[in-house]
Parts: C-alpha cells; structure tokens; sequence
C-alpha cells in the first residue's frame, strides 16, 4: 500500500461510510507523478474532483503531513489531462448558476410506495432530458424529498456537462428584481432562457405576482421551444394554486404531474435506519420502530431527532434506550400531537377497524369490539396527554385502574402477538401522518 492509500484509508476513519465510498474511494494516486512535497490525485468525473476539491483537500494534505512528517501540496484533477482544460472551462460556464447539493442522489433517496412513481418519473427524466415527461411537476408536503429528488436529477444533468440551473422562486424573483432595477434584463433572459435544465422549487409562491408570472411564461415558452428540460416542485396540485394564471397551469400540466405522500411505516423505518448509518448512530429496532410511529412523515424532523438524540447521549454520558428516548422527544412529541384528540384518534380507529366509534365506547364484549377498543385506548395513552381516570371516563369504564388493567393486557398482546403488535403501529403511523 502507497502513502496514497494509506492517507485514504486514515480519512476513512473520520467520516462517513457513504461520503468515503461515493466520493473518497473513487480517488486514483499517482506514484509516478507524486513528489515528497505534492500528492496527484485523479478522480473519474468534474463532480466527485470538485466536491472532494471543495470539502476534503485541505483534511487530505494534513493526513499526508501526520504520515510524511512534511507538508504536501494535494493536486486532485480529472485523469483526462487532454481534456481537463477543456471540462474545467465546461463546468465554470455550466454551473455557474446551479446550487447543487451534490449530497443528493438517487441511490441515497428511500424508495416506498407512497414516492415511487414520483421516483420513477424524475430518474427517466435524468435519463432523457427534454424527451419524456417535460415538464415534470412534482408536489408533495413539507420534507417528503421533493428537493432531493430534484437535485438528483440535477446532478446526473451536471455530470452530463449540461448547462443546469436550480432555484427557489424567491431566488428566481430577488433575480428578476435585481436586473429590473439595474436594467440588465438581457442578462436575465440570457441566463434562464438558454440553460439545458431548470429545476425550480416551491413554485406555488408564484401565486398573485403577475409581473414575475409574465416573465416565467415567456421563459417557459423559450426553453420548452428549445426541447430543454423544466422541473418543477410545489406544495399542491398545480389546479389548487390559487392565484396562478390559467395558461401557466395548463402549461405545468403538459406532461407529468406526479405526487409524493407521507411514507407508509416501512418507508419510515427504512429512513430511519439509513439516516442512522449515515450519521453514524446506533439505535435498536424497537427504538427505530418507535420514532417511526409517533413522529410525523417529515424527514427533516426525522434527522433532527436523531440529531438530538446522539447530542443528549454523547453529553450526558448515557446509552440511548426505549425509556431514554421517550424522555428526550416528549416536548417535541407533545407539540406534534396538539392537534389529536380522543374522538379523532377513535374515529380512525373505527373506521379502519369497519366500526362505529359508539361501539368502540359502549361496554360491548365481542371479540371484534374488544380487539378495537384496546387499541384505541392504548393509541389514545400513546398519542395525547389525557390521564388514565379521563380516558376511563371516555370509553365508559369504572376508573382508572381498569385503564391500567387494559394496557397493562395490551403490553402483553403487543410481546406476544405480533400481527396485534402490527396493527397498532400501523394505525399509530396513519393518525400521526394525517394529524
């Protein structure tokens, strides 16, 4: 192994297992060009050199100096020496305007049920730029990866050379504002019109400017005109954007609108469980499955419990448990259920279940109502803050030790029973995504 390797190997070491493996690993050292005081690199593409350039050169260069005893210069360039010059001039000019998290992939984007068409959609768009689905509107709520999903696309566009704009609307607006102001308006056109790729996100904030929804039209037209791709993202349908002009709705629905929904339980946990690989965090299955069926479908909030759930127990010392966790995300917990009620959450349970939520509360012993009840008093336990002699009197029993009795039956039934154990978390997962 060549000093190169071993320094890979020692970054290896101090970050994460993906960031090492998309990007770090796909380094070449070059003995023969290498010198005692500067270390060639090679990397296969303009965005791997770039983010490494950008991110870990500077880390490399110390590796090099705690292994040599002396500084090196780290020289990390494309292994198309014929071409470099050529592919530097290609990327300055081509992503000059993009903001790009190149951190955002198709491989690292959890697929489920509730995102897959959506998924599908804007991996053969990356394939065929301007041929298949253009536009491509995506909506969804808040953290469910429409931006991720977006700046995959737009990563595989960069990696192609393509000339890729991505942007907010309010960045788009501020843009617009500024060359309004400066009368530079050519360079304006200039810019949007004659990319190969747009990406914009959260589109619904056109709504009622009627001066920059003039100017998104004509852009629009242009690069449409010119078969070049436009992707698009928002919070809703493009039909239930109020105060959008008739042809710029007519024109978003050109070619695919497609949604993405909060992700049923499995997709949670399968985020979760990647989110902890990459942030390096250690949680047990039954840990995992609890955040997955108490919190809601965001995934940024996903990333920051798992944050603050590594912060705690790196500062206080302690190993994250169930009773652990429970006790950290209670306020934040508390805060997303304000909204839950005990007739919601019976309600849900009743018409999950086929049932009356009357039923669910009248003293009836068959084994359907029986079933159903228990799970609506334990979700009910779980999900607000109502004490046990309130949630005695709701579903009509004798106190608060019959409560105590019944969850106490169905902590059992949730150790021994595993499609009860199902059950639960699945209708936990439903009336905490809807709430």
């Amino acid at each position: 192994m060549n000093i190169g390797q071993e320094v890979l190997q020692l970054l290896k070491e101090e970050i994460t297992e993906v960031e090492y493996n998309r990007y770090i690993k796909q380094l070449v050292y070059d003995i023969k060009k290498s010198t005692s005081d500067l270390g060639v690199f090679y990397a296969p593409n303009a965005l791997v050199c770039n983010w490494i350039k950008s991110k870990y050169r500077e880390k490399i260069s110390h590796l090099f100096e705690v292994k040599s005893g002396s500084k090196v210069t780290i020289s990390i360039t494309l292994k198309d020496h014929l071409n470099m010059k050529k592919t530097k001039k290609i990327i300055e000019q081509k992503v000059q305007h993009s903001l790009l998290n190149p951190s955002h992939t198709f491989d690292n984007f959890m697929v489920g049920g509730s995102n897959q068409f959506a998924y599908a959609a804007v991996k053969s768009v990356s394939e065929k730029a301007g041929e298949v689905y253009n536009p491509l509107f995506i909506y969804g709520g808040v953290g469910l990866g429409k931006t991720h999903l977006m700046q995959a696309a737009g990563n595989v566009f960069q990696n192609q050379g393509k000339n890729v704009i991505y942007t907010t609307v309010e960045q788009f607006l501020n843009d617009f504002i500024r060359h309004v102001r400066n009368k530079t308006m050519e360079r304006f056109q200039e810019k949007y019109r004659k990319c190969d790729v747009l990406l914009i996100d959260d589109i619904q904030f056109l709504s009622n400017k009627e001066g920059i929804q003039e100017e998104f039209f004509h852009t629009f037209e242009a690069l449409k005109g010119a078969g070049k791709q436009i992707l698009l993202t928002a919070d809703k349908h493009p039909k239930k954007i109020g105060g959008l002009e008739k042809r710029l709705q007519s024109r978003f629905e050109w070619g695919l609108v497609a949604d993405i929904q909060p992700p049923e339980l499995e997709t949670k946990i399968a985020i979760i469980e990647n989110k902890c690989e990459l942030n390096k965090v250690k949680l047990s299955k039954d840990i995992v499955n609890y955040i997955a069926t108490v919190i809601d479908s965001n995934v940024r909030e996903i990333e920051g419990i798992l944050s603050k759930l590594h912060a705690y127990s790196q500062l206080m010392h302690v190993d994250i448990d169930l009773a652990f966790t429970k006790n950290v995300l209670k306020d934040q917990l508390q805060e997303n259920r304000a909204n839950l009620t005990l007739d919601i959450i019976t309600q849900s349970v009743a018409k999950d279940l086929n049932i009356k939520p009357s039923e669910i509360r009248s003293k009836g012993r068959s084994k359907n109502l029986v079933y159903a009840r228990r799970i609506a008093i334990y979700i009910c336990r779980e999900l607000t803050t109502s004490t046990m002699p309130q949630l005695a009197q709701y579903f009509g029993m004798n106190d608060h030790t019959a409560i105590s009795h019944t969850i106490k039956r169905i902590n059992e039934l949730i150790i021994n029973d595993e499609d009860f154990k199902v059950k639960i978390e699945e209708l936990t997962n439903k009336i905490t995504s809807s709430s």
